[in-house]
Formats: C-alpha cells, sequence, structure tokens
C-alpha cells in the first residue's frame, strides 16, 4: 500500500522471542487482525466517533469559569513564563556521551524549542494536552534529503487523526496457539475528521463527501498521550475525565439556584375584592376591572434591558386577585414574604468542592485571596504538597513530546544511531523552569525543619550518632554534597587562639584579666 510519510529502519536482527499478546499500548490504539477476511476493513463508527464526542465534551467543560480557573493554576505551575529563563531545559549528566556528542544534542534540543516556538506557546500546547487527553504533531521532512532533519512541526487537531495497529498471526501446528508474528503501526488522518458510518480500507483511501481518508508511517507522526486509559473501550482519556460529572452537578444546582431567587425573591400582594352579591360573571368581569386598574404595567424585558409598558409581559411582582362575596371581610390587601435563606450557598460550595477534588486542585485555591503573603506564614499544606506531586507526574509525562522529536532529529541527521537511542534516553532529564519564590520557600521551610531536628539529636553526635549519619538521614545530604562540604571545611584556615602573655615575667594582664582579678579580690 501507498503510504505517505517515512520511516525510520530499525536493525533486521531475526525474531526468535514468540508471544501471543499485544505489547500495551497507553495512548487507545484501534487494534485489528491483518491478512484474510478480517484485514479487509476497518470500521471507526463506534469508537472513533466516541472519541470525538469526548473531546467535544472536554472542550465544552473547560470553557466553565470555575474550571477555566483550575486549569490556569495547573497550566501555570506545569510551565513557567518566565522572562530570562526558557521553559525547559535538556540535562544530559547522566548520559554516557562525549562532549562534542552532548553539545550537538544541546543544540538539536533548542533547533526543536524554536520549531515548536516553544519559549511563546508552551502553555498553549500543555493546555491542548491536558483538556483533550492526547496531542499530535506532523513532523515534515524533506524526503529527498533526510539527512537535513526536520524542517518543521505542525499542530494536528486530535479529532481528524487516530492510531491504528495491525497484528498478523501464524498458527503454531504443534500446540494449535497463535503467535504474533508481525506488528504494524500507523496513523489514519482525514481532514474533515473522522465521521460515523465511514469505514477505512487498508488497500486504498476512501474518496467520499466526507473527504480522503490517507494512511501515515508511524514515525512520521509524534504523539503524545495523557496515559490515562478506559480499559473497556481502548480509548484515551483526558485528565479532565473524572469532571464531567461533578462539572455537570454544578452547573445544574447554579441554574436551580438563580431561578429560585427570581421566583421567589420579590414580594407579591393577595387582593381580596369584595364583589358583594353580583353573579358569577358580573363578578368576574367587575375583579378583571379592578385588576387591570390597579396592577403593576411596567415590566422589565431582559433581551433588550429596556423598562417596558407590555401587558403581555408578566411582571415578577404579579400580584394576586381574588373574589369575595358579601358577609366577608370586605376588601382587604395581605403581603407574601420572599423567599427565604436566599443567601444560603451551601450546596454550590459543596459541588464546587467536588469538581476542584476531581482536577486534583488545592481546595485553598477555590477562595479569594485579598493579598499575597510572602512571609514564613505563607506554609505549604498537604494539598500543595499533593498539588506538586502531581505537576511533576503531569511533567514527566509531557516529555514525551521531547523524546519523540529529538530522537527523530538526532537519528535523521546521523548523530546517533537507533541502538544509541534506547542506551540513553532513560538517563536523559528535562528540568522544566520553576516559580523562584515558591521553590525557594519550600526549600527554606524544609531545611529549617531539617536543622530543628538537627539541634535535639546534636548532643548524641558521636555516641549514639554518627556525623555520616545526620549528613545522609536527618539533613539528606547527597555524597556529592558531602564531599563538597569536606573539601571547604579541609581548606578553610584553623582557628589561631590568641596569645597568652600570663607566663612572661614582668608582663602586666591584660585589661579584662586586670578586670576580673578586681572582682575577684572584691569577693574574697
Amino acid at each position: 500500500m501507498q503510504i505517505f510519510g517515512y520511516k525510520i529502519e530499525k536493525s533486521t536482527a531475526p525474531q526468535t522471542e514468540k508471544s501471543f499478546v499485544a505489547p500495551t499500548d497507553d495512548g487507545g490504539v484501534e487494534t485489528i487482525r491483518a491478512g484474510g477476511y478480517y484485514g479487509t476493513y476497518i470500521d471507526i463508527d463506534g469508537t472513533a466517533n466516541n472519541e470525538i464526542e469526548l473531546i467535544r465534551k472536554y472542550r465544552e467543560i473547560s470553557m466553565m469559569a470555575d474550571i477555566d480557573t483550575a486549569i490556569d493554576d495547573i497550566v501555570n505551575d506545569s510551565i513557567a513564563n518566565l522572562d530570562d529563563e526558557a521553559p525547559v531545559k535538556i540535562d544530559l549528566d547522566e548520559v554516557d556521551l562525549s562532549k562534542n556528542i552532548k553539545k550537538m544534542v544541546q543544540a538539536e534540543f533548542e533547533t526543536l524549542l524554536n520549531m515548536l516556538d516553544f519559549n511563546l506557546r508552551a502553555q498553549d500546547y500543555f493546555r491542548h494536552w491536558y483538556i483533550d487527553g492526547r496531542l499530535f504533531f506532523h513532523k515534515v521532512v524533506d524526503t529527498a534529503n533526510l539527512k537535513k532533519g526536520l524542517a518543521d512541526i505542525r499542530y494536528i487537531d486530535p479529532r481528524k487523526i487516530k492510531k491504528m495497529r495491525e497484528i498478523l498471526k501464524e498458527k503454531d501446528t504443534k500446540t494449535g496457539v497463535e503467535f504474533i508474528k508481525e506488528i504494524k503501526e500507523y496513523f489514519i488522518y482525514n481532514e474533515r475528521g473522522l465521521v460515523p458510518n465511514k469505514t477505512f480500507t487498508p488497500a486504498a483511501s476512501i474518496s467520499s463527501t466526507a473527504g480522503a481518508t490517507m494512511r501515515i508511517e508511524k514515525d512520521s507522526i509524534c504523539f503524545v498521550p495523557s496515559g490515562l486509559k478506559d480499559m473497556d473501550r481502548n480509548m484515551p482519556l483526558s485528565f479532565l475525565h473524572k469532571a464531567i460529572r461533578p462539572a455537570n452537578q454544578l452547573r445544574m444546582m447554579e441554574n436551580a439556584a438563580v431561578i429560585y431567587r427570581i421566583t421567589r425573591a420579590p414580594e407579591r400582594r393577595v387582593f381580596y375584592v369584595d364583589v358583594g352579591n353580583l353573579p358569577k360573571i358580573k363578578a368576574e368581569q367587575y375583579l378583571k376591572g379592578i385588576m387591570n386598574q390597579y396592577r403593576n404595567k411596567v415590566v422589565y424585558d431582559s433581551q433588550t434591558g429596556e423598562i417596558r409598558d407590555d401587558k403581555k409581559f408578566m411582571s415578577m411582582l404579579e400580584d394576586f386577585w381574588l373574589p369575595r362575596r358579601e358577609g366577608g371581610r370586605g376588601t382587604q390587601i395581605e403581603t407574601l414574604p420572599g423567599g427565604q435563606g436566599l443567601g444560603e450557598m451551601g450546596d454550590i460550595e459543596y459541588f464546587q468542592r467536588k469538581l476542584y477534588q476531581a482536577l486534583n486542585v488545592p481546595m485553598s485555591r477555590l477562595e479569594q485571596q485579598t493579598g499575597l503573603n510572602f512571609g514564613r506564614a505563607a506554609e505549604i499544606n498537604r494539598d500543595e504538597w499533593k498539588f506538586t506531586k502531581f505537576i511533576s507526574k503531569l511533567r514527566r509525562r509531557f516529555t514525551l513530546l521531547f523524546d519523540d522529536l529529538l530522537k527523530t532529529q538526532l537519528i535523521l541527521k546521523g548523530i546517533i544511531t537507533e541502538a544509541d537511542w534506547e542506551k540513553m534516553r532513560y538517563d536523559i532529564k528535562y528540568v522544566f523552569a520553576t516559580d523562584a519564590f515558591y521553590t525557594e520557600s519550600k526549600e527554606q521551610q524544609i531545611l529549617q525543619s531539617r536543622v530543628e531536628i538537627l539541634q535535639g539529636v546534636a548532643p548524641f553526635i558521636g555516641t549514639m550518632y554518627s556525623r555520616e549519619y545526620v549528613q545522609d538521614k536527618i539533613l539528606k545530604l547527597s555524597d556529592d554534597e558531602i564531599e563538597e562540604i569536606k573539601k571547604q571545611n579541609d581548606a578553610s584556615p584553623p582557628e589561631v587562639s590568641p596569645p597568652d602573655f600570663s607566663s612572661l615575667e614582668g608582663e602586666p594582664p591584660a585589661a579584662d584579666q586586670q578586670q576580673n582579678q578586681g572582682q575577684d579580690d572584691g569577693q574574697q
């Protein structure tokens, strides 16, 4: 089949391992069986369509004010926008490469960031990935000259592309068990989106009113899943998936609160009109005349914001008119009180807390802050500590973007081989820029707590605890830090005590010694 894109060839070593289970993939890959009858077509009506609906739902709830505020906190903590520092840097200290190769890797990483315009659009990419639960990029290259590396990196709408996996199995003649012989992974793309009631044939592209569906090589696409997955339907999920239910509940509660306050807030009056002995029809006509004469005719039009005198609109202060026969208490006017407890917001606050809990955002951030506290009072509570761990997890997952792009760039340019990349990929670290004040405050509080513990165990150093134990277990110093402190102590000049002139004859003692001696004589 004609396939769009390029492919990075791997070593053609004979495969001796056999398995009947496909490799695990946390990206919600659509798996099909190749060959024979089952390989004639792929029905993307169910799963792909459901994924599209999920993405639309994620984007819809992300526009809610509470969720948008929470997402802003998550994105701002994950990707720090600092004027004098890049959002992310690469750390190659633990990579076993020469200095020249490391310089080349560093340069190519900065080139990729420039292609992505990462300094300006880093938060946009992270926000798209967080909301949609997946991120796609097309790695554009010059197929005539792959040695130039990537020419451009372009964002792809996740509603238009999906990862597929074709599995070819063969049956063992002895046991009858089917083992996996070959696995092919690729992407299918449709410019107008993956629409329902459409199929994709591996033999040819589809030309229809919905556009042409094409097959793209795996190495041409950069795919960054969220890591969350619906195991039943095999679909990648967004980090907002847990927030769908509390978001809908909060929306309904807010609408119900608004309706209740509009309908129950105003006070209404009840008019008991004395109709005497008039017949029923005459009494109704008399009541309508009185009602039209004294009713509230001025109304408020909510669409235009105007005060109008139109009787076809019902006023919020619409009163009740009731007839009263002869023998009653005559014409009477009563006032009905408005709704009670209109200021109670406990139910809405409850669902707000549930929403923030689903988003893993600390509850303290839900409260309105009137100012900023830059002192020691700004302690880091447990919720903030958990939130920091959550941000670290998001960052590590998002670094799959850099791994994929950097691998492609280095292999295409011939800087390293694919075997070299498999050896070094786990030693590469990506350092994200962080808020300097928050980091400094956290480190100071941690150091303060350790010093307080050190003061408690100081009398036991040398007897119950050793110096090395205190440095390792209490101060949490690394081996390099311990060695550096030892070098600094050895390099510092020894303390020199002042000379003692008391042993010299004829030399008067110092002034402070004379004073102390005088005090001793006086006491005697």
